[in-house]
């Protein structure tokens, strides 16, 4: 029997946002009502109560849902008379395709890392000189 292979391999983070931050913004996103809020809310300036109209729920639970995409800052309110304007920053949406793109450049160099030391591998297991060596 030869040797076994240990493989050691490097986690390295990249992360340039603060997982809180990201954490929330995945919270805000992760609920199809307020995907379907920042949408409106990216074709125009709608107002809370006028969102609350076009869902099947309270004034409460859409001001709610309002409320979580403030706190991840893919929204913010402005007061206009009696109403509050919902607009989105394109900012906050662009922090969150970041995101994505850092976590899938980690995932890709592991893959490529791992499929480099599967290869390696291979290439040892079939070297005969390496046979018996150690």
């Amino acid at each position: 029997m030869g040797r076994p292979v240990h493989l050691t391999y490097n986690q390295m983070v990249v992360d340039e946002h603060p997982s809180r931050v990201v954490d929330e913004l995945f919270h805000a996103l992760a609920d199809s009502t307020r995907r379907d809020i920042l949408r409106r809310c990216i074709a125009g300036e709608p107002s809370v109560s006028g969102l609350a109209r076009a869902y099947p729920m309270s004034f409460a639970a859409v001001q709610k849902h309002v409320a979580v995409l403030e706190r991840a800052g893919l929204v913010t309110k402005e007061r206009r008379g009696r109403e509050q304007l919902v607009r989105t920053d394109a900012a906050a949406v662009d922090r969150a395709r970041h995101a994505l793109d850092e976590l899938e450049a980690t995932w890709r160099g592991r893959v490529e890392r791992m499929s480099d030391l599967l290869a390696l591998g291979t290439e040892r297991a079939k070297d005969p000189t390496r046979r018996g060596a150690g």
